[in-house]
C-alpha cells in the first residue's frame, strides 16, 4: 500500500472515532491565531466550533497582528498552541526580529501542517504582461517594509529567473491591504497575495485585470535558487482563487499556513491528543472555512525544515505514516535547533549592549557559523 493509501486509511478511521481521547484534552485549549477576519484566524474559529460541537471543548482564540504578538504568549505558557505562520520558522532560524537579542533561537515544534488548495503566491496585473518570473525585469514591484514574509517571497520569485531587486523598479507600501489597493491602482505591477484574497479578485474585476506569476516546476535551476532564498517552499499546483480550478491550476509554489506549533517543552500527551483531535475531527470542519481542506492527513509535509514535536510523531506513527526518513530529518532539524542555540549564547556572552549592534553582529556571526558547520545559511541578511 502506497504511503498516500496509508493516510487516506488512517483519515478515514479518525473520521469514525471523533470522540476518542477527548478526555485527554483539557475543557479549555488556548491558541494564538492571526488577526480578526485573516484566513488563519477564520479557519481556527471554524475548528474551534468542530471542537465544541464534537467534543464539548473549547478553543479559545486569541488573535495577534504580528509574529511576535502571536508567539510571545506561546513562548511564556500562556497558551498551548499557535496556528502560526511562518514566522515560527523565523524564530527557529533567530532571524529578523527573532535576532534581536529578546529573542533568539526558539525550540519549536511542528504538530500539523496546512497545504490548501489556495495560495499565496506573486499576483500580477494582466496589463502587465508578467507571466514568469523573467517578466519582472524592470516592473514595479511592490515592498512593504517591516513585513519579511512578504519580502523574502518576492525575493526569491526574483532569484528564480536570476533578478535581484535591483533589477526592478521597488514601490513601498505602508502595509499588505495599501500593496493591494496600488495594484488596483496602477501604482505596482505585481505583489505577493493570496489566490482567493478580496484584493485578487478586486484586481481581477477592475480595468487592470489579474494574472500569476507562474514557477515552472520543470525549471530545477530557477527551483534551486529559489530554495535557497525560501527553504520552506515546496512546488505547488493551486486550484482554487480568481482564475483557479481543477482543470486550470496554477503551477507555482509555497509554504504552508497556517501551522499548529508547539514548543518543545508542551506535554506530549497533550500535544498527541490534540494533533489527534484534530485529525478525527477534520470531516467536520474541512468545509468550515477557506483553506480548512489544507489539514488533510495526506497533505502534511513530515521532511520539512523544523522538527515535529513528539507528541505528534506518536499519532504518526499510529497512523502509520512516519517514515525513517521523517525520522532523520527530524533529528537533524533538533541538531540544528540545538546548534543555534549554541552558538546563540556563545554570540550573547559578547555583551553588546546596543541592541541594533547586536542583531547585525549576530547577523554576520551566525552566517560564518553556519558555513563553519556545513549547514545551510537561510537568510544570511536581513
Amino acid at each position: 500500500m502506497s504511503l498516500g493509501s496509508l493516510m487516506r486509511a488512517a483519515l478515514l478511521v479518525g473520521a469514525m472515532v471523533p470522540a476518542a481521547h477527548a478526555a485527554e484534552l483539557p475543557n479549555t485549549i488556548a491558541v494564538t491565531a492571526y488577526d480578526v477576519g485573516s484566513n488563519g484566524y477564520n479557519q481556527a474559529i471554524a475548528i474551534g466550533a468542530a471542537f465544541k460541537n464534537e467534543l464539548g471543548k473549547t478553543l479559545r482564540v486569541l488573535p495577534g497582528k504580528n509574529d511576535v504578538s502571536r508567539q510571545i504568549p506561546l513562548r511564556e505558557g500562556k497558551v498551548d498552541f499557535s496556528y502560526s505562520g511562518i514566522g515560527a520558522y523565523f524564530s527557529q532560524e533567530a532571524v529578523f526580529v527573532f535576532g534581536r537579542p529578546d529573542w533568539g533561537p526558539q525550540p519549536i515544534r511542528v504538530m500539523m501542517l496546512n497545504m490548501a488548495d489556495t495560495g499565496t503566491v506573486m499576483v500580477s496585473a494582466a496589463d502587465a504582461n508578467i507571466r514568469h518570473p523573467k517578466d519582472l525585469k524592470g516592473k514595479r514591484v511592490a515592498y512593504v517594509p517591516g513585513a519579511p514574509a512578504l519580502n523574502m517571497s518576492i525575493l526569491a520569485h526574483l532569484r528564480f529567473a536570476d533578478l535581484t531587486f535591483d533589477d526592478v523598479e521597488v514601490v513601498e507600501f505602508g502595509g499588505y491591504a495599501a500593496s493591494q489597493d496600488g495594484l488596483v491602482n496602477d501604482q505596482v505591477d505585481a505583489i505577493y497575495l493570496n489566490t482567493a484574497a478580496a484584493g485578487t479578485y478586486r484586481l481581477d474585476s477592475s480595468p487592470r485585470g489579474a494574472d500569476y506569476v507562474r514557477l515552472p516546476h520543470d525549471d530545477e535551476e530557477g527551483w534551486k535558487r529559489l530554495l535557497e532564498i525560501l527553504p520552506y517552499y515546496a512546488k505547488r499546483n493551486f486550484t482554487k482563487g480568481v482564475q483557479l480550478s481543477e482543470e486550470s491550476p496554477l503551477e507555482s509554489g509555497g509554504g504552508p499556513y497556517p501551522l499548529l506549533i508547539a514548543y518543545e517543552n508542551q506535554d506530549a500527551d497533550l500535544v498527541y491528543a490534540m494533533t489527534k483531535a484534530m485529525y478525527d475531527l477534520f470531516p467536520h470542519y474541512k468545509d468550515g472555512s477557506p483553506g480548512t481542506e489544507g489539514w488533510a492527513l495526506d497533505r502534511q509535509i513530515f521532511e520539512w525544515v523544523a522538527p515535529y514535536h513528539d507528541g505528534a510523531i506518536r499519532y504518526y506513527k499510529e497512523a502509520g505514516v512516519w517514515t525513517p526518513e521523517a525520522q532523520k530529518n527530524n533529528e537533524d532539524m533538533i541538531a540544528r535547533q540545538a546548534f543555534l542555540a549554541e552558538i546563540w549564547k556563545e554570540h550573547q556572552e559578547k555583551g553588546i549592549s546596543n541592541p541594533e549592534e547586536s542583531e547585525k553582529s549576530w547577523m554576520t556571526f551566525r552566517a560564518e557559523k553556519l558555513a563553519e558547520a556545513g549547514m545551510p545559511i537561510p537568510f544570511e541578511k536581513w
